[in-house]
């Protein structure tokens, strides 16, 4: 599979995965800079109220998909943080550094989601 092939093959699964949950789009937008290297950017409304802020880099090397950089912010309808993954290298001292979770009042030792894991976790949280 060439790697502009794998970058639809996983773009195509992420779309999917958001049509199925109850939340519209307020934002998607897909940016293929190169054959192997692709930005996402998705701004979902749950029903609820909450709303998921998803950015994600994404490059593939030697025929694997790899994560350059991510960002998955959950804030309840009043604004409030529900969680947020992401990995900014603010907070060095973590084991999963740069690869960290922050809660409502921790910031806690995560590595990288599953992007469809996530929205699974923020459809159940929202």
């Amino acid at each position: 599979m060439s790697p502009h092939d794998a970058l639809e093959r996983y773009l195509a699964r992420v779309e999917a995965a958001v049509a199925q949950l109850p939340a519209y789009a307020e934002r998607y937008a897909e940016e293929i800079l190169t054959a192997e290297r692709a930005n996402l950017r998705i701004r979902l409304r749950f029903k609820s109220g909450c709303l998921l802020e998803i950015n994600e880099a994404i490059i593939v090397e030697n025929g694997v998909l790899n994560t350059l950089g991510y960002r998955y912010h959950l804030q309840n309808a009043a604004g409030e943080l529900v969680f947020r993954y992401d990995n900014s290298p603010h907070f060095p001292g973590l084991p999963s550094s740069p690869h960290h979770k922050h809660l409502r009042d921790a910031v806690v030792e995560s590595g990288k989601p599953d992007l469809l894991d996530m929205l699974q976790e923020a459809k159940m949280n929202s």
